[in-house]
Formats: structure tokens, C-alpha cells, sequence
């Protein structure tokens, strides 16, 4: 492998089983940073947060450490007007656009996420959109998931992968159910030198389509060792192929992403703390590993 591997999970908040009792909400992603080196920022989907939080953000966290954020619904045609995906207003692109500026300013920023609705089929007409996205963010880099299973069928992925590559947009790989028009078959693509990205969903088929209840009910879903085992080939030639390779866990029931992320990182040999650290903590407290790139306690 060349290309350097960052592990980590799908927002810092849902783990519930892995903080220390007690640990104030505010404090969660300082230890989480103890963990990993990167975070993918899934709140932005559902509401923009202010230039002073994604401040603190930087401020509570290693230099070493990125934020991969996710695009607000509104930017990805998830809110609708009169039936239809509504376009983003120009507030909203400038407060997202304000949101980025203290982590970009940082040289914290890894990517912005681009997750488009399971209504969003192959066609020209979705081609062209994907086409826009650089210049709406000239500055950064972009990161592409589709949803929708026509995208899967070879000569609409072929156009995809095209299309993302000469735009210099990376292609989002994922693992999760098998069923139904909204799920994307496992299908590896490097699309940017610059970066490539797994995305792990879980495996619950009986719970992919839930709404209405918390997203660790959806993604409730534990992946077993040979399962991540299937990942390490696909993994290393994204490695070959890209800079920099990003494996975000989004099973956000208790502590199953943090889990799953460590256990990967440990089949990589990535040299982040054990499992067993992300366990409940005992009674008394667990010990804090220290934050990544420092030396350990003597």
C-alpha cells in the first residue's frame, strides 16, 4: 500500500456504549480524538451549524486530526418543494459555506460529502448536477455517494466513474443490504488521485428501510471479522490508487462503529488503540489512550 489510511465513524454523538459514564456531551469529541484521526460530520446533513462551532470543533482536537463533513440536505435535493427536489437558496449556501471557513482556515477540512437521495437515478440529467459540484466548491474536495441501485448497472457506473474522474470528484464505496432500489452494490472505484472512501452501513437488511426511529435502529448491525476481512484487497488497491483512503463506520447502534473501525484499523495495522479500549468503561472509569501522535505515560 501507498496511499495513507484513515479509519473512523460516521459522527462522534450516537456512541453511547463507548464514552466514560458521566462525560459531558461537549467533551465526547475530544476523547474520541484520542481514538482516531478522523470524523466524518453527519449533523450538518440535517442543520448548519454556526462558524464559532465548527471553531470549537478545531479548537478541542489534534492538529493531525479532519473533518470529512457531510453536505446539508438541502444542497443534495433531500428537501422538496411541491413534489420536487428543492434547489439550495443562496443563505444557505453561504452559511454552509461560512460553517467550512474555520476548518478549511485550519487545514483541518478533509472532504465534503455529497450522499444523494435514493430518488436520485442515473440520467443526464443527475450526470449534470455531479458535474456542477466543483464550482460550487472550487476549494475543496468532494465526495460522491449515490443511493440509487440504477447507478450499479455496469454502463451507468462506467459513465459515473468517467464523469466524477474528470471532474476530479471522489467516488464513495459502500457496504450495506443488498435489497431493493436504494442500496448500491460494493463496487470499488478510484475516481481522484487525491482520495478514496468506504463508507460501512451495516448489513441489517430488516431495518434498511425504517424511518421514523433513531439512525442507530437503522444501521443496528455489528460486522463480524471476516466480514471487514472482505474489505482488505478493495481497501489496498484504493490504497495503490489514491493519496489517501477514508473508512468511515456509519452502524451507529451503541458502540458497533467504534468497535468495527478499531478492529479494521487493527487488520490494517494502523497502529490506533485496541478494540478493547472502545469496551463500556469498568466501574471506576477507563483509562484515556493518549491522543494520537503523542507518546504514551511512561
Amino acid at each position: 500500500m501507498s496511499g495513507r489510511l484513515l479509519v473512523g465513524t460516521c459522527n462522534w454523538a450516537d456512541h453511547t456504549s463507548f464514552y466514560p459514564p458521566g462525560l459531558p456531551a461537549r467533551d465526547r469529541l475530544a476523547h474520541y480524538a484520542r481514538f482516531f484521526p478522523l470524523v466524518e460530520v453527519d449533523s450538518t446533513f440535517y442543520g448548519i451549524p454556526s462558524p464559532r462551532t465548527t471553531a470549537r470543533w478545531v479548537a478541542v482536537t489534534p492538529q493531525a486530526f479532519r473533518f470529512n463533513v457531510k453536505a446539508h440536505r438541502s444542497l443534495t435535493g433531500h428537501e422538496r418543494q411541491d413534489g420536487r427536489p428543492r434547489a439550495p437558496t443562496l443563505e444557505e449556501l453561504g452559511a454552509f459555506e461560512e460553517a467550512l471557513r474555520p476548518l478549511r482556515e485550519a487545514g483541518r477540512l478533509g472532504a465534503i460529502h455529497y450522499q444523494f437521495p435514493p430518488w436520485f437515478p442515473a440520467g443526464p440529467g443527475a450526470l449534470a448536477q455531479l458535474a456542477a459540484l466543483p464550482e460550487r466548491h472550487p476549494e475543496d474536495l468532494v465526495v460522491v455517494e449515490v443511493r440509487h441501485r440504477s447507478w450499479g448497472q455496469p454502463a451507468a457506473f462506467a459513465g459515473l466513474t468517467d464523469l466524477l474522474q474528470e471532474a476530479g470528484l471522489a467516488y464513495c464505496c459502500v457496504d450495506e443490504p443488498q435489497l431493493g432500489s436504494g442500496s448500491m452494490p460494493p463496487l470499488t472505484a478510484a475516481t481522484s488521485p487525491r482520495l478514496g472512501v468506504v463508507r460501512f452501513h451495516g448489513r441489517n437488511r430488516a431495518t434498511w428501510y425504517l424511518r421514523g426511529r433513531t439512525s442507530g435502529d437503522r444501521f443496528n448491525y455489528r460486522y463480524r471479522p471476516d466480514e471487514l476481512r472482505e474489505w482488505l484487497a478493495p481497501i489496498a488497491a484504493l490504497a495503490v490508487a489514491c493519496d489517501e483512503v477514508h473508512l468511515l463506520f456509519n452502524n451507529n447502534r451503541e458502540n458497533f462503529a467504534v468497535l468495527n473501525a478499531l478492529e479494521l484499523a487493527a487488520l490494517l495495522d494502523l497502529g490506533l488503540p485496541p478494540p478493547a479500549a472502545a469496551l463500556p468503561a469498568p466501574a471506576g472509569g477507563a483509562v484515556q489512550p493518549p491522543l494520537l501522535g503523542e507518546e504514551p505515560p511512561g
